[in-house]
C-alpha cells in the first residue's frame, strides 16, 4: 500500500496504526437548543489525545501560547484579584489553563468559589468537555451542568442574591449560540495527516527505509510453491531478515529463488513534503509562526525577533485580552473599578515597538506632559505624585 493509499485509509477510519480524524462539528457539544435535540457526541478527548498528547507540533504550539499567556506581565492594582489569579487550587496557572482550554476547546469555564459571606475566594477552571450549557425557554443560559463520571451537578448562572457563579469565555463561533469554536477542530485534518505520515515513516524505517523487493520463484515449471513451502519461507524471512537488527544482512537463496529489488515511486516519497505541509498547517491553526517551531522552509519572517513580535501582536495579546476582559466582566459585581491589562513595557519581544513609541511621543512638542503620559498609558502627573506621597 502506498503512503497516499494509507493516508486515504486513515481518513476513512481503516488506517491500522494511523490515528482517526476528529469529526467536523457545528458546535462542540450541543445542537441548536430550539430543535429540542440532545447534543451530538464530539470526541474531544480523542482529538486532544491525537493532537496534544501524541503530536509534537500541536503540543509545542499550544504550550508556546498557553505558557506565554500564563507568564504575561499584568497591570493589576487590586491585590485581592491578584490573589485570586494566583490561588489556583489545581496547582497550575489560571491564565495558562484558560488559554489552553480556549485553544483546544474554544470554551473556558471559570467557577467562582465563594465563602459564607458570598465573597469570591478562588477561581477554578472547569474542564470544558464536562460542561453543558442549559438554556432557558428564551434561549439565554440559565445554568451549567458539570459532569464527572456518572455524577452531575448543576451550577446556576447566578446565586440567590444575583451574584454570578461562573464565567464563560468562548472563541467566536458564527453558527452557535452557546459554545465557541477552538483551534483544535481546524487543525484536526492536519494532525491526522502528520500522525499518519509519522506512522508511515516509522514503518518504512523498520523495513530498511524502502520497499525491500520481491522473491521470484522461477524453475521453469508450471507448479509454484506449495502452501506449506510458502508459509515456511515467509516465517524464515521474518525471523532472519525483518527488523532493524537484521538490516543489510545478506540472503542465501536456493531452489530457483531470485531477489528483485524495488524502488519507491515519486508518489510514495511525497510523505516527507506532506508531513512538512501538515506541520505548517497545524502551526497556522494555533497562531504560532512556523519559525518558532523549527519548521524548515519558512521565509515569512527574516528572524526570530520578528516571529516573536508577530506571535505577541497577532495571537497572544488578543487571547490574553479576551481572558482578562472576561474576568473583569465576571468579577465586576465585587470589584466595580477593576482593570486588568498587559504591561507592554515588560514584554521583551515588544521592546523595539515600545521604544519607538516612547521616542515619537517624547518628541511631539505639540503635546503637553499629561497628554504624552496618557498616550503611553500612564496616569497624569498629579495622580502619580499623589500615589508617590502615599
Amino acid at each position: 500500500m502506498s503512503f497516499l493509499n494509507a493516508l486515504a485509509a486513515a481518513f476513512k477510519g481503516g488506517g491500522g496504526t494511523a490515528l482517526p480524524l476528529a469529526p467536523r462539528h457545528a458546535a462542540p457539544y450541543a445542537a441548536s437548543f430550539a430543535s429540542g435535540q440532545e447534543a451530538f457526541a464530539y470526541d474531544y478527548e480523542g482529538a486532544v489525545k491525537a493532537a496534544y498528547i501524541e503530536n509534537p507540533v500541536a503540543q509545542r504550539a499550544v504550550r508556546i501560547v498557553a505558557e506565554a499567556a500564563g507568564d504575561a506581565p499584568l497591570k493589576l492594582e487590586e491585590p485581592r484579584v491578584a490573589s485570586l489569579l494566583k490561588n489556583q487550587t489545581s496547582g497550575q496557572s489560571l491564565l495558562e489553563t484558560l488559554a489552553a482550554h480556549l485553544l483546544l476547546n474554544g470554551n473556558a469555564f471559570i467557577q467562582i468559589v465563594k465563602d459564607a459571606s458570598g465573597a469570591p475566594v478562588d477561581l477554578f477552571a472547569l474542564r470544558p468537555e464536562r460542561v453543558t450549557v442549559l438554556p432557558a425557554a428564551d434561549g439565554w443560559p440559565r445554568a451549567y451542568r458539570y459532569r464527572i463520571g456518572a455524577a452531575d451537578s448543576e451550577i446556576p448562572v447566578e446565586d440567590a442574591d444575583g451574584w454570578p457563579n461562573l464565567i464563560h469565555l468562548r472563541g467566536l463561533h458564527p453558527t452557535d449560540d452557546h459554545y465557541g469554536a477552538g483551534c483544535l477542530t481546524a487543525a484536526a485534518q492536519s494532525v491526522a495527516l502528520h500522525n499518519t505520515a509519522s506512522a508511515w515513516n516509522r514503518a518504512l524505517l523498520a523495513n530498511a527505509a524502502r520497499p525491500s523487493g520481491a522473491l521470484v520463484y522461477d524453475t521453469g515449471e508450471a507448479a509454484g510453491l506449495s502452501a506449506e513451502q510458502f508459509d515456511r519461507l515467509k516465517a524464515e524471512l521474518t525471523e532472519a531478515f525483518a527488523g532493524q537488527a537484521n538490516a543489510g544482512r545478506p540472503m542465501l537463496l536456493e531452489g530457483g529463488l531470485t531477489w528483485q529489488s524495488m524502488s519507491m515511486s515519486p508518489a510514495d516519497m511525497d510523505f516527507a513534503a506532506l508531513k512538512a505541509a501538515a506541520a505548517r498547517d497545524i502551526a497556522l491553526a494555533f497562531g504560532v509562526p512556523p519559525m518558532l517551531l523549527g519548521l524548515p522552509g519558512d521565509n515569512t519572517y527574516s528572524n526570530y525577533r520578528e516571529a516573536n513580535r508577530a506571535l505577541w501582536r497577532l495571537t497572544l495579546l488578543p487571547l490574553i485580552g479576551k481572558i482578562t476582559e472576561g474576568l473583569v466582566s465576571g468579577l465586576s459585581p465585587w470589584f466595580p473599578d477593576l482593570s486588568i491589562g498587559v504591561d507592554l513595557d515588560r514584554i521583551p519581544a515588544l521592546s523595539e515597538d515600545r521604544e519607538r513609541l516612547w521616542s515619537q511621543v517624547s518628541e511631539a512638542d505639540f503635546l503637553d506632559p499629561d497628554e504624552k503620559r496618557a498616550m503611553l498609558g500612564l496616569p497624569p502627573r498629579a495622580e502619580s505624585n499623589k500615589e508617590t506621597s502615599r
